[in-house]
């Protein structure tokens, strides 16, 4: 099994979330959270940290745990288990796309969020609507 440590970022309200770039080989063109496979010999706060500067530019300074979600299309990319995280403070300034596994990244209310139609996966939408928006009155 493979595991995921993904996050959630929160600022003024709305959450960021990248639009899978269409040569991906799981979930092209859906819109994800920021994040990625936990290597050997790392822990799930090491991945976050590392998948946040490679993809987004930021390091995590706040986050809390929002639970796991279990990939129920094993097909995509193997059995998985993705580690959510709320991510309510950064440095590394305004987020922006460092790679290309997404082609552009946008924030969200929860609410938009959970509305879209072109989610990498259907249990994000649940994930979504329980933040509570303005959890999050500032920008890191």
């Amino acid at each position: 099994m493979k595991h995921y440590a993904c996050a959630v970022l929160l600022a003024e309200g709305r959450i960021l979330l990248g639009l899978r770039a269409p040569h991906r080989r799981s979930y092209a063109n859906r819109w994800d959270v920021i994040g990625g496979l936990v290597e050997t010999g790392e822990t799930l706060h090491e991945a976050l940290a590392r998948e946040l500067k490679e993809e987004i530019g930021v390091v995590p300074a706040e986050w809390s745990e929002l639970g796991t979600i279990i990939d129920r299309n094993p097909e995509a990319r193997g059995e998985a288990t993705y580690h959510m995280f709320l991510v309510t403070a950064w440095s590394g300034g305004e987020p922006g796309l460092r790679n290309f596994e997404h082609s552009v990244i946008d924030w969200f209310t929860p609410e938009q969020a959970a509305s879209l139609p072109d989610l990498a996966l259907p249990e994000y939408a649940a994930l979504f609507r329980g933040i509570v928006a303005g959890a999050d009155q500032h920008k890191a």
